[in-house]
């Protein structure tokens, strides 16, 4: 039996693209200015897409991003520019030379989120990859904002993640909540107030000290482990308990898992196509062992959005499994149940099982994926 091919090429590491949506006044460039001042040195470029003439969200974002703000005015960017538009000013922001880690587009309180979903998926942009559609809620307007904008309730469902912000100012916040999980597909919800949510939620954060790089997952997972609480050494476990150190506390579970045994391909998929509501994000590597012995595989996945990227081995690597799930009202025992169930030691590959995959490793995706010969 020959050896499987060494897979597709290194897809270079992409920038995601997060939009920021939600009715007018529902908090959203307070959210932003929130996550501005929490990122644990995260760099954020922005794009700030103002209704009005006077750029008045665009002014107060500025202030703390500097160069890395562009700045829309007078219009809906989903009504005023296209895609390749869209791709002039995504590439400003993802040049290189910016140190950018995240671009968060911030729409006006009357864009129409699919629109803007749709030009950064059509985006032709090589260094740019879709973050998630986050929508901002503001709790105390709700009912009657939906009763006059029924469209809130397609906005809501396109969502990969529902900040239910203003929840002090509700007269009953729990209703509110129950109304939003009602109207979304699977998305995570989060209460909040002033817009503070946990910066994970949406991008990952490393010390404020470290200015060259991402963020290694070896970063991510002895920050995860430190507040594990649970004494479990065996690399599998939950961080439900964990105390934020410095960031604002709100209602998100996260799940380290770490394997030696390789995962099996199908199995991996069957999970991932039925993951659970309210799991927001999976980020981290995937060994995949006897079905593509050069590569291992990254995996990022945003709401039902899913992309793998391949990256060569290196000597050094110890060929490990290793997995970040972040989301909200997820059972995180449950989940490392259903991982651990997708490990697999057999030692030969199943001539086709790489298929599912390779149809979300973006090469595969431009018609030319990988043969994978058993």
């Amino acid at each position: 039996m020959s050896q499987p091919s060494p897979g597709p090429r290194q897809i270079p590491q992409q920038i995601p693209v997060v939009v920021l949506a939600g009715f007018l006044g529902s908090g959203k460039t307070t959210l932003l200015n929130h996550l501005l001042h929490r990122s644990g040195g995260t760099r954020i470029g922005a794009i700030v897409n103002d209704f009005g003439a006077i750029e008045i969200d665009a002014m107060a974002v500025a202030g703390a991003l500097g160069d890395s703000t562009v700045s829309l005015g007078n219009g809906c960017l989903c009504c005023a520019v296209d895609a390749s538009e869209l791709d002039v000013y995504l590439e400003r922001l993802a040049r290189p030379s910016t140190g950018i880690d995240v671009i968060v587009i911030e729409a006006s309180g009357l864009a129409e989120p699919q629109e803007l979903v749709r030009m950064v998926l059509a985006s032709e942009h090589p260094g740019i990859v879709y973050g998630g559609l986050v929508e901002v809620v503001d709790a105390a307007e709700f009912e009657d904002t939906r009763a006059k904008h029924p469209e809130i309730d397609r906005h809501l469902a396109l969502a990969d993640l529902v900040v239910v912000n203003k929840l002090d100012r509700a007269a009953d916040g729990e209703r509110v909540l129950d109304l939003v999980h009602g109207l979304t597909d699977r998305a995570a919800v989060v209460p909040a107030t002033y817009g503070r949510i946990d910066p994970e939620f949406l991008f990952d954060c490393r010390p404020s000290e470290e200015r060259v790089g991402q963020l290694s997952f070896d970063d991510l997972h002895d920050h995860a482990d430190d507040h594990t609480g649970d004494g479990n050494d065996s690399g599998k476990g939950n961080d439900t308990d964990r105390d934020h150190h410095g960031h604002l506390h709100t209602a998100y579970d996260s799940v380290s898992f770490v394997s030696e045994v390789p995962l099996d391909p199908r199995r991996l998929m069957a999970f991932l196509d039925s993951r659970p509501e309210g799991l927001y994000r999976i980020k981290g590597y995937v060994d995949f062992g006897p079905h593509d012995t050069a590569n291992r595989y990254a995996v990022h996945a945003v709401g039902r959005f899913l992309r793998f990227y391949p990256e060569r081995w290196n000597a050094a690597d110890a060929r490990l499994t290793q997995l970040v799930l972040i989301g909200s009202g997820i059972d995180a025992s449950a989940l490392g149940k259903e991982l651990e169930a997708c490990e697999s030691d057999a030692p030969h590959a199943d001539e086709h099982g790489m298929w599912g995959v390779l149809r979300y490793v973006p090469e595969a995706e431009e018609g030319a994926p990988a043969s994978q010969e058993a």
